[in-house]
């Protein structure tokens, strides 16, 4: 662990790292598709030569809209993945120097990826709906169904969050259909850009500004 976050406390060495991985053929322009560009170091920064568009490595992946460099999210990777009997926020808040809800809302992006087998955030055209499964109210323990979220069609049900790209299907237990889990599910894992399709849903108002 020791080796894994002093290897990664370079921040140029983190780009590099990632960069080889995404692109082993070189960076490619999320704008256009260039492959030709220029290398801004002092900022990571590629500029495509084609659109003029400048890039980073973290663009259209989980760590794009966070404030958090490399160096903190590729130890916490590095972490969850090589841990046999996991890792809790609380453990990897110490390992990498942030708070516990800052390190459970990393492990929870990161698991969510592994399950997907990509960084990538969903793009091109994207369906976002929910739907609610569990077993039946009257089956559980009386402070469980105390806790279970009521509404339409869903009493008995726990709501899932469900996200689809060309057959892809990215699957998260939400904690209701309110608009701040719902949006906040949409902007961790659809890219800014993509078309997103949803049903007639007032929690997904205002996505607008963001998805086409």
């Amino acid at each position: 662990m020791v080796e894994a976050i002093r290897y990664f406390s370079d921040p140029a060495t983190c780009v590099q790292y990632l960069a080889d991985r995404r692109w082993p053929d070189g960076p490619v322009c999320p704008k256009c598709g260039g492959s030709h560009h220029s290398f801004l170091a002092t900022r990571f920064l590629w500029k495509c030569k084609a659109c003029k568009k400048q890039f980073s490595v973290k663009v259209g992946t989980i760590f794009e809209d966070s404030p958090l460099g490399l160096e903190k999210w590729l130890p916490a990777v590095w972490l969850l993945f090589t841990r046999r009997t996991g890792i809790s926020s609380v453990e990897l808040s110490k390992a990498i120097g942030v708070t516990q809800k800052t390190a459970w809302f990393m492990a929870h992006r990161i698991r969510c990826a592994s399950r997907t087998g990509s960084f990538n955030k969903a793009a091109g055209q994207v369906e976002a709906d929910e739907t609610f499964i569990g077993q039946k109210a009257r089956n559980m323990h009386k402070h469980i169904r105390a806790r279970k979220i009521t509404g339409t069609g869903g009493k008995d049900k726990t709501v899932v969050g469900v996200m689809e790209r060309g057959g892809a299907v990215r699957a998260t237990v939400v904690e209701s259909r309110k608009k701040k889990p719902l949006q906040q599910l949409v902007t961790d894992h659809v890219e800014p850009g993509a078309e997103l399709f949803t049903d007639a849903l007032k929690s997904y108002e205002g996505l607008d500004g963001e998805y086409v």
